[in-house]
């Protein structure tokens, strides 16, 4: 079963992606797609929107005689992130008290 939680969740898993080191979009598709169906045509504008928003920022570095463009996080893309991280944890404990009628210890 696959559950759709829409962009903000996309969002999350990105920043998380790049919060512990910078990436090319191939390797964060990679690594998003453990968590979640998506493609690298779904990605790409996702990437550009959160550069456009100050999140991300992006350089080039050569690979096999042509640039690889790499992502990597911004202050403000740290704070957004943890802003997500905090709600994340809101939200599954509250989902998680529906599920498990109240006892969380159930779900972990």
């Amino acid at each position: 079963m696959v559950f759709q939680l829409g962009s903000a969740l996309l969002d999350a898993c990105v920043l998380a992606v790049l919060d512990s080191q910078d990436a090319y979009g191939y390797v964060l598709t990679q690594s998003v797609k453990q968590v979640m169906d998506i493609s690298e045509s779904t990605l790409y504008p996702v990437l550009r929107r959160l550069q456009k928003d100050g999140l991300l920022s992006t350089y080039d570095q050569p690979f096999s005689g042509r640039l690889r463009r790499y992502y990597a996080l911004t202050d403000a893309g740290r704070d957004k992130l943890n802003e997500y991280r905090a709600e994340w944890k809101a939200y599954t404990l509250r989902v998680n008290s529906l599920l498990y009628g109240g006892n969380n210890n159930d779900a972990l």
